[in-house]
């Protein structure tokens, strides 16, 4: 059985892991200088969805097989069949881009966030019945939305925290 696994992109998991590291570095020295424990606490709150979606985003695999798809996310599955697929349709929001899978009892949602996006719809399309595919998610196969600006706003929060935690340490000396 041939089978495709495409991750989401490197090029966000790597700020994406940099921003929990130094939300880490963060709460640390904020420990280690006696910083209010209400500022503490609000930090720690912080660093809880980061670490989720920081771990969500690595563990999450799409596998394109042969005979369905499957979706391993944190915690939960999902697979759908071609044979149960009813309609495969696009949405796409300035350069996002989410493809959905439906079937009568489950649906499946993609996002460009993949590594190989535009490789994964091609394998996609090429085995799921041609009826269930709309126009827009073939329109979206032949021209696929690049997207960035996750890559910039996580990069973004790496600076930010790089001169909080400068400020703070540079503070307490």
């Amino acid at each position: 059985m041939a089978q495709h696994v495409f991750n989401i992109r490197r090029s966000f998991l790597l700020p994406l892991g940099l921003i929990v590291l130094l939300t880490l570095i963060l709460l640390i020295s904020c420990l280690l200088l006696q910083v209010p424990l209400a500022k503490t606490l609000i930090l720690a709150a912080f660093m809880l969805p980061a670490i989720l979606l920081f771990a969500e985003s690595c563990l999450r695999r799409v596998y394109i097989e042969d005979d369905g798809v499957q979706i391993n996310k944190l915690f939960r599955n999902k697979r759908i069949s071609y044979a149960e697929m009813t309609e495969i349709d696009t949405v796409v929001v300035r350069k996002r881009a989410f493809v959905s899978l439906s079937s009568e009892t489950d649906f499946i949602i993609l996002s460009n966030s993949y590594d190989h996006f535009d490789q994964l719809l091609t394998e996609l399309l090429a085995r799921a019945p041609a009826t269930v595919i709309s126009e827009e998610t073939k329109k979206l196969a032949s021209q696929p939305a690049k997207k960035s600006s996750d890559m910039f706003s996580a990069w973004l929060a790496v600076a930010v925290l790089v001169v909080i935690i400068y400020v703070q340490i540079k503070g307490a000396f």
